[in-house]
């Protein structure tokens, strides 16, 4: 049976020309890039290659770029390092009641440690107030952390508004860009971040890889002890191989970003009018024009989520009910319930997002089915309700 993947924001495949870049540094280039012998070298100029490559993609300096081994671990590298390094200064930070868990449950522990989160109300298509922001700011107040891009729901945040905001009140500002970052243009300069996090494995690179954007002057605490690396901030010895397949992928999606947007934007366009036409009691979740390229999350009425991927699954497509961080949950999403839906549309709810390797014919195929399945699955509910 042929696999049709239409789940790329829980992770990508790794590019072939990504996956041959890292093989040298699997096998024959397998230096510790601490040691000082040839091996050793080799593989610390890789990285630093890599470092310029990941920087000019958020246009930064590369000294300003440090590895992670994860987007959840730049998280909680940002938020708990700038909280415990200000902690003195304030205990206030401001979030928004749909980040991602990464973010949500590292300030619930920094609320343990005396610290003060304020959680923004988010509207119907997932936008955050600018006014409640700025009501929310206190004189002790010392981050705000607002994500991009919405994981679920796709809906872009107004970044250069918030950024600017900060800059006001002289708030340090980080926002978690895993789900934006190689889908749509992000200028650090220019937007007014301090902080950022991205993961290699949302464009195409591997699992286990990510990076955090600190401007130049910022101080944050490290978050793993041990050795010196990445400038005494994160103690590890190199995933060389992952760097490099990060950097790789960072100068793959600058050079084609524009023609990546094009494609993602018209696929998820031509899967939305084709559900809306075809599938009645479907409701768009999110906004329809400030949204990822490659998002259209859809809940649909009278239907269990799990029943509708299982059975997606068996006809061989590939697709979520939300965060692939949450599956196994049984709580509705908190993201589709802080936009306003009701447990029944919450619970409803499907997540598809596309790659360059979906076509029309794919979403045709899907569409098929996804009608079939919904007709049959109501017909069952139906039956059971007499």
């Amino acid at each position: 049976m042929d696999i049709r993947y239409f789940d790329n924001a829980a992770t990508t495949k790794i590019n072939d020309e990504i996956l041959e870049e890292m093989l040298p540094f699997l096998k024959s280039e397998f230096g510790n890039p601490s040691s000082m012998y040839t091996l050793g070298r080799n593989a610390k100029r890789a990285i630093e290659d890599a470092r310029k490559k990941v920087a000019k993609l958020i246009n930064c300096k590369p000294e300003e770029i440090y590895f992670t081994g994860s987007g959840s671990e730049s998280d909680n590298t940002a938020i708990k390092g700038i909280a415990h390094k200000n902690y003195m200064r304030g205990r206030h930070i401001i979030t928004s009641k749909i980040e991602h868990p990464a973010v949500l449950h590292t300030c619930q522990t920094l609320e343990k440690q005396g610290f003060v989160v304020t959680y923004l109300d988010v509207d119907k298509d997932g936008f955050i107030d600018l006014n409640q922001l700025m009501q929310s700011i206190r004189h002790d107040t010392i981050l705000i952390t607002i994500m991009f891009a919405n994981n679920e729901i796709g809906t872009i945040q107004p970044i250069e508004e918030i950024a600017k905001i900060s800059k006001m009140y002289n708030i340090i500002f980080h926002t978690d860009a895993v789900q934006a970052c190689g889908n749509i243009h992000i200028d650090v300069k220019s937007m007014g971040i301090d902080m950022l996090s991205l993961s290699g494995h949302k464009f195409h690179a591997p699992k286990g890889i990510g990076a955090l954007y600190v401007k130049e002057g910022i101080e944050f605490t490290k978050f793993i002890d041990g050795g010196h690396q990445e400038k005494d901030k994160r103690a590890s010895t190199e995933n060389v191989a992952g760097i490099v397949g990060l950097g790789k992928a960072s100068q793959l999606a600058k050079k084609n970003l524009n023609n990546h947007m094009e494609y993602l934007s018209n696929l998820r366009d031509y899967y939305i009018s084709k559900v809306e036409e075809k599938i009645p009691g479907a409701k768009l979740n999110g906004t329809r024009q400030k949204r990822l390229p490659g998002n259209a999350n859809f809940s649909f009425e009278n239907i269990d989520g799990q029943s509708l991927l299982l059975n997606l699954d068996a006809k061989g497509i590939c697709a979520s009910s939300g965060s692939a961080c949450s599956t196994g949950s049984l709580k509705p999403s908190h993201v589709l319930k802080a936009i306003g839906l009701n447990d029944e549309l919450a619970n409803g709810a499907l997540r598809a997002s596309f790659g360059e390797e979906n076509t029309k014919e794919d979403i045709d195929y899907f569409i098929e089915n996804l009608q079939e399945i919904i007709n049959r699955l109501r017909s069952i509910n139906s039956q059971g309700l007499q």
